[in-house]
């Protein structure tokens, strides 16, 4: 393995999501996470300023399986997270699991990402 690259000297500058209509799902996301949008020259959607910095890349395959990576969003407040995804239009994903500690859901185009429940502290 090179010497020559630490992995110290390694950020990840954006996480990328392949899509069909990058405003579109970007605009979502927004909505769900917070942020700011914006569209460069090449029209990729940069989604920056929330809890992970997001890249929405048009592509004209469409998605096929499970996703092999999917966000895990650690909210306060549980029910008002799922109410709140819901009403935005995300869709459980039920199919993949269903459980206590976390809820899985879909985005509009069918990627997964997950709700997960604040751990509850032992009195």
């Amino acid at each position: 393995m090179p010497d020559d690259v630490s992995p110290s000297s390694i950020e990840i500058r954006w996480v990328c999501v392949d899509c069909d209509d990058p405003e579109q799902l970007a605009a979502w996301w927004q909505a769900l996470i917070g942020g700011e949008i914006r569209v460069d020259d090449d029209g990729d959607v940069h989604l920056d300023g929330g809890p992970v910095p997001l890249l929405f890349l048009r592509v004209p395959d469409q998605r096929q399986v499970k996703n092999r990576l999917h966000f895990d969003l650690h909210v306060e407040d549980f029910e008002a997270a799922l109410a709140r995804a819901l009403s935005l239009g995300a869709s459980p994903a039920d199919d993949i699991f269903v459980g206590d500690r976390w809820r899985v859901f879909r985005d509009p185009e069918g990627n997964e990402f997950c709700i997960i429940r604040p751990k509850i502290q032992a009195e």
